[in-house]
């Protein structure tokens, strides 16, 4: 078989097993590392034995070095430096500090456990500081967490890819050349993070620049001349400096700000789609390229200084920088659990055992096994564990508490009085200051501004809030209002008035819920309100009249007499939207319009001061005829008159 169609084969083979494991970890909600890495293995020479990376050559290592600059690029696109604004001080001392006692303890680990020489010890933990946004973010995507946790875990990955690289490069220049002395290794870590900085904010912005000012490219080119630069970023700090180029990718990610939202999505959508076949293939090709026996030979030492690592040696690194953050202990150790390894330390770790090998050290098969297995525990244990412990810590971001609404109208105040009797933080924003009395009656705050204005919506508290719901009586603004909301801080729960149905919206935005029904007419219940013409009613869904609650609920709600208003389901308190079915033992909260004169109200003493909830009997007493008997009574015949 000629060599070129060898290697086209093998390529394709590489982008179908990728592709593949992405879609298997999607359908099963698991991180799609775990699948990545197994179907390498499956496919290499341990397994099947049908893929071989070594029939690429050096083109390997091409492949992965523009693979892992755009990867690290998307990774610091993707960077919310708001979010990263909370936890700088944690972030900062993580990239440094915790990068210090990771060498420290990695090294030592697998010295006194694995029993490595000195120089490949701490070779080997310079290359597992890294975390790497390749496992971070898949991961954060399948679960959501609390904001703040989520930001230094992603903020973590990104920064310290670099500084991780360079710090091994470093690592391995000291053992290439062992009379290298302090001086000189220090200045070579800080001339290439320096390089890096420098070439990342000139090109960044020039880049940025440029997306701005070619209005005549379409935005597919303009995708393109990003990716172009992007890479030719890459090579000049490469050039310059080896390894310099990685955080070159990072500060340009950071400092390029396309003009517009929406070019800043497709932007972020076409770096992301291709971050996505960047790790599909890498990971296969670098999986496949690994011997298991290498693995097993390591024996029980190495084992032991991986999990080290995990349990030891990252506890002390998270409790150590995030001492006196203001995060509480289920924080810290929802941090001290996650750091699984990702590409960036397997491609450098088959990189350096290249290199040494053709130096005629010893070791570099073992690293680059010892490597893997850390990686194989770290995204196995965390990836499959994540959820389960972010729930069982109660910081996954669906159980996030609170609301922040705009509008300020007799119905966004009833829900906020709502939302503070259940003790649940509650802010309403308005433009209007007239508005805004009717929140400052029921002693609720509410901040006079807009609800575009990100100042404000930090101010309100939306970055920890469950729940974003705009509801003034302008439905378009409503829809900009949440998708403005959902992409700058993202809350779990973004919902709107609005008058279109969510599936056929223009936007294509599925983050965004309709509000309570379709075709709300907000008006008409805001006057409902002040003339106090509706009643405040609960009810709770029972399993074995479910179908039957759901038809008189659904009939009331049709004819304009019933607005639902809240659900609460496992002690969660959450706005009605018309994309979530209604479950057993869910506590709906309604109003129902009343239309009685409130004369006659007053006279019957069903008028009250305030609303309260109650069970309404027009929503309770249902009564239905069950099928089989309708059926009978339709099937009788009608008696005939008497004679006379």
């Amino acid at each position: 078989m000629e060599a070129s169609l060898q290697i086209t084969l093998q390529m394709v083979m590489t982008v179908i097993a990728g592709i593949g494991a992405q879609v298997l970890a999607e359908w099963l909600k698991v991180p799609s590392i775990v699948f990545l890495l197994l179907f390498g293995i499956l496919l290499g020479s341990d397994g099947l034995n049908v893929l071989h990376p070594n029939l690429l050559g050096s083109g390997l290592e091409v492949i992965v070095a523009l693979s892992v600059a755009v990867i690290l690029f998307e990774g610091g696109l993707n960077l919310e430096l708001r979010d990263l604004g909370r936890v700088s001080g944690s972030l900062r001392n993580l990239v440094t500090i915790g990068t210090l006692i990771t060498l420290l303890g990695g090294g030592m680990a697998a010295h006194w456990l694995g029993e490595f020489p000195w120089s490949i010890s701490f070779l080997y933990a310079s290359l597992v500081v890294v975390t790497g946004p390749t496992v971070i973010s898949p991961l954060l995507k399948q679960v959501p967490v609390d904001r703040r946790v989520a930001a230094l875990l992603e903020g973590e990955g990104v920064l310290i890819d670099p500084v991780g690289a360079i710090l091994a490069v470093v690592v391995l220049n000291i053992i290439l050349n062992e009379d290298a002395d302090l001086l000189s290794v220090a200045e070579g870590l800080v001339f290439r993070l320096g390089i890096g900085v420098v070439v990342g904010i000139l090109g960044g912005w020039l880049l940025g620049v440029i997306v701005k000012l070619a209005q005549f490219l379409s935005d597919e080119l303009k995708n393109l001349v990003v990716l172009a630069g992007l890479w030719g970023l890459f090579g000049l700090a490469q050039s310059i400096r080896s390894e310099a180029g990685l955080m070159a990718t990072v500060v340009a990610g950071l400092v390029i700000r396309p003009s517009s939202d929406s070019e800043q999505r497709l932007l972020r959508r076409f770096k992301g789609q291709l971050t996505l076949l960047a790790v599909s293939v890498l990971f296969i090709l670098l999986a496949a390229d690994l011997s298991l026996a290498s693995i097993v030979a390591l024996g029980w030492g190495s084992l032991a200084t991986v999990l080290v690592l995990m349990f030891v040696v990252r506890p002390i690194n998270v409790w150590v920088c995030t001492w006196n953050s203001g995060m509480n202990w289920r924080q810290k150790l929802f941090l001290s659990w996650i750091a699984p390894r990702g590409i960036v330390s397997a491609s450098v770790a088959s990189l350096f055992a290249i290199l040494l090998t053709e130096r005629g050290f010893n070791g570099g098969a073992s690293i680059k096994a010892l490597v893997f297995l850390t990686i194989i525990l770290t995204v196995s244990l965390h990836g499959l564990t994540a959820r389960w412990l972010a729930n069982w810590l109660q910081l996954s971001s669906q159980q996030a508490t609170g609301a922040v609404i705009i509008g300020c109208n007799p119905l966004s105040v009833l829900i906020g009085r709502l939302f503070r009797e259940r003790g649940e933080s509650i802010v309403l924003i308005d433009t209007d200051p007239e508005s805004g009395t009717l929140a400052e009656q029921e002693n609720l705050p509410v901040y006079i501004s807009s609800g575009l204005d990100i100042d404000t919506l930090e101010q309100a508290g939306l970055a920890s809030a469950g729940t974003f719901l705009a509801m003034t009586n302008n439905g378009e603004v409503n829809l900009v209002l949440a998708q403005r909301a959902a992409e700058e801080f993202g809350p779990p729960r973004v919902l709107a008035v609005f008058p279109r149905d969510p599936q056929a919206s223009s936007t294509g935005n599925n983050r965004v819920s309709q509000a309570f029904i379709p075709q709300l007419p907000i008006k008409t219940w805001n006057q409902y309100l002040t003339d106090r013409a509706v009643k405040l009613g609960e009810t709770i869904f029972r399993e074995e009249e479910m179908a039957t609650q759901q038809t008189h609920l659904q009939n009331l709600m049709e004819s304009g007499e019933l607005l639902p208003l809240l659900v609460e389901r496992e002690g969660h308190l959450q706005v009605a939207s018309t994309t979530e079915e209604w479950q057993p033992d869910d506590r709906l909260i309604y109003l129902l319009h009343d239309p009685k004169p409130n004369l006659i109200k007053l006279l019957s003493g069903s008028i009250q001061p305030r609303l309260t909830l109650e069970k309404l009997p027009e929503v309770e007493m249902v009564t239905v005829t069950s099928e089989p008997e309708a059926i009978a009574q339709e099937e009788q015949p009608e008696p005939e008159p008497e004679s006379l």
